[in-house]
């Protein structure tokens, strides 16, 4: 099936479809050896470069991959960094004529949950704030938290880029000055978090996201470490933003070997040392909330 030329450039996660237009416009992209034109249609039989490099076409939902990285604090998400600090991409698997998008970013000192695909389509949909999908961070703030707060953070509070508010928050413990809490929003603005809780005079000193809409960060998922989403998880993502869903094929009994195997070389490492009595941040023995019913939370 034919398609615009940026659409198929997008989904195979070489940018945005504006990014795209531009660089086709610049004259960078080549189908067939010859100079690609805006309102040019493709299909997966045409040969794409793009600044001399093959670009892999396929049909929607083809090939399409997810996975759950767990950042830790100190990386980036930006593919090179001026100023040589790890970035989020530098652990991730190797791809060919194709490239992963995260979805959405976490600022330098804050660990936990990104998502990344090679579905420029998928990407843009999960990030679009008209798909409302929430949030959740686990956070510990440095300060006196009153009820008040609680509900002023609740019913909105106005910040530099408008006003911005928790849709939840539940208390995570802590003794002394220092306070656990989960919370949500259903949006990802730069430092939204820490901004509203600076806005009640308390100051956040650990900050995790833990759950990406109906993603969960897995145990297994260790500190800067990823795990990839079985296809059946992926058509469930793709299915929440209408979007086309991949065709789920048997695989043969030699591509579960290596698929396991895959998955075993990816969360493999050296030894660990057992980590120390206490809520270690680092530790995955930390509390975590599992919710027993619809609408309510509970430590597990």
């Amino acid at each position: 099936m034919d398609e615009k030329l940026q659409k198929v450039l997008a989904r195979a996660g070489q940018g945005s479809r504006r990014e795209m237009e531009t660089r086709i416009r610049e004259g960078r992209v080549l189908v067939n050896g010859e100079v690609a034109t805006l309102g040019d249609r493709v299909s997966v039989k045409d040969t794409i470069t793009i600044d001399g490099y093959s670009i892999i076409a396929t049909e929607a939902g083809e090939n399409r991959r997810v996975i759950i990285y767990n950042k830790p604090e100190g990386e980036v998400c930006t593919r090179k960094d001026p100023e040589g600090r790890p970035t989020v991409f530098d652990k991730l698997p190797k791809l060919r004529g194709e490239r992963w998008i995260a979805v959405g970013r976490l600022d330098i000192n804050t660990s936990g949950l990104l998502l990344f695909t090679t579905d420029g389509e998928l990407a843009n949909r999960l990030m679009h704030p008209s798909t409302e999908i929430d949030r959740e961070y686990l956070v510990r703030v440095m300060g006196e938290v009153t009820d008040e707060n609680l509900a002023a953070l609740k019913k909105g509070i106005i910040l530099d880029d408008g006003v911005a508010k928790f849709t939840d928050i539940v208390d995570g413990g802590g003794e002394g000055i220092n306070r656990w809490f989960y919370v949500c929003l259903m949006e990802g603005r730069n430092r939204e978090v820490r901004r509203l809780w600076e806005s009640q005079g308390v100051k956040v000193n650990r900050l995790k996201r833990v759950r990406f809409g109906p993603v969960f960060l897995p145990s297994k998922a260790k500190v800067g470490r990823w795990v990839e989403m079985e296809e059946t998880d992926v058509n469930s993502l793709c299915a929440m933003v209408d979007l086309k869903l991949s065709e789920l094929t048997p695989k043969t009994q030699q591509e579960k070997l290596e698929l396991k195997r895959h998955k075993n070389k990816a969360t493999a490492g050296g030894a660990r040392r057992a980590p120390p009595k206490g809520f270690d941040w680092q530790s995955n023995d930390k509390p975590e909330f599992k919710p027993k019913k619809p609408g309510k939370r509970s430590f597990r």
